[in-house]
């Protein structure tokens, strides 16, 4: 098996099932850096740059797509050989009934990482439950996207998950969040590499942040979906009904018939937060949902969801979600407005 010797390997092994931007966008940070590292350094005999592979986990050298798409990679994982630089692992498909057709994957990447003949191991979105299957993540702070993140925590508690940041790193491991997160990723991992001029060429090529705003938090919801048994589903549309009145404790507590010190004990046993800071995100997922379907002004949102006035509701956004409301509306506002909102907002 042959390959360039000057220059980076960057291996990405896809799992099945993967949206395309899982792995095409993080290759292609890495080839548009390799092409300007080589425009840059053409009268030098032996450029640096990267050299990008993709490969599939399974001996069948074979990836399918989300998208219907059928890879055939050059290389399964367990032919990497060669000196390496960076492996990075594309989402993760779930399936169980691939668990024997990746069993000779998973001991390949837990003995390569032992080994520690690879600068670094990084994973897009689900590829955080691949390292932490092959015991990579044991006692490391990770993320993945916002769907999965209580899920990585529950199958494994030992995992620092930081769920609301784009990309994580702890020692030579690197996790990242949802699809274009992994681009992110590559372009920090470029900036490391080669510096901020390179990085910044490559993400004005690809017409894409250098550094998101939101100092890399991710946009997930703030608040799971409770089942009507929970005591949250139990109150959740009466509290989005009042948000612009005042919520104290004992008043909602009397609302389902119970007393201020057991309600806010059972609340905290069945939600983990307490009764305030519960009523705070669904305000902030409240102002979210006007900020991005309306053009109402923001100091009129902050009043109608009783987050006060706009100083308040900016240091309540950057609190929860790392941004200021108008930065907010700026990156998610759509195109298409719901009138049903604005009637809403100015019903009282």
């Amino acid at each position: 098996m042959e390959t360039s010797s000057s220059k980076k390997k960057i291996v990405i092994i896809v799992m099945t099932g993967n949206m395309l931007v899982d792995f095409a966008g993080p290759s292609d940070v890495f080839t548009q850096a390799d092409s300007y590292l080589m425009q840059s350094a053409a009268h030098e005999a032996t450029p640096s740059g990267y050299e990008v592979l993709i490969t599939a986990p399974t001996m069948d050298r074979t990836i399918k797509t989300q998208t219907g798409v059928e890879i055939h990679c050059p290389y399964h994982a367990m032919e990497i050989n060669f000196p390496v630089d960076t492996i990075i692992i594309a989402g993760n498909n779930f399936n169980q009934n691939n668990d024997s057709a990746l069993e000779p994957f998973y001991k390949w990447l837990t003995a390569t990482y032992k080994k520690q003949s690879v600068r670094r191991i990084a994973s897009i979105c689900g590829g955080a439950f691949v390292l932490a299957k092959a015991g990579l993540l044991e006692g490391k702070k990770a993320t993945t996207h916002w769907e999965l993140s209580e899920k990585l925590k529950r199958s494994y508690p030992d995992i620092q998950v930081h769920a609301n940041q784009f990309f994580v790193n702890d020692g030579n491991i690197y996790t990242s969040a949802g699809v274009s997160s992994g681009i992110d990723l590559a372009l920090a991992l470029v900036e490391q590499d080669f510096g901020k001029e390179t990085a910044i060429h490559v993400a004005r090529k690809l017409v894409f942040y250098l550094s998101r705003p939101g100092f890399q938090a991710q946009f997930g919801r703030l608040l799971p979906v409770y089942e009507s048994v929970n005591i949250a589903g139990k109150i959740q549309k009466w509290l989005q009904e009042h948000l612009h009145e005042s919520l104290e404790v004992a008043r909602i507590a009397a609302k389902v018939n119970m007393s201020t010190r057991n309600f806010t004990r059972v609340f905290h046993k069945e939600t983990g937060m307490p009764p305030a800071k519960f009523v705070e995100k669904l305000r902030v997922e409240a102002a979210r949902r006007f900020l991005e379907q309306t053009n109402t002004p923001l100091e009129r949102i902050a009043e109608k969801c009783g987050l006060g006035n706009l100083v308040s509701m900016r240091r309540v956004f950057l609190r929860h979600l790392s941004v200021t409301p108008s930065d907010y509306r700026r990156v998610f506002r759509t195109a298409l407005k719901d009138p049903a909102m604005e009637d809403v907002l100015f019903e009282t």
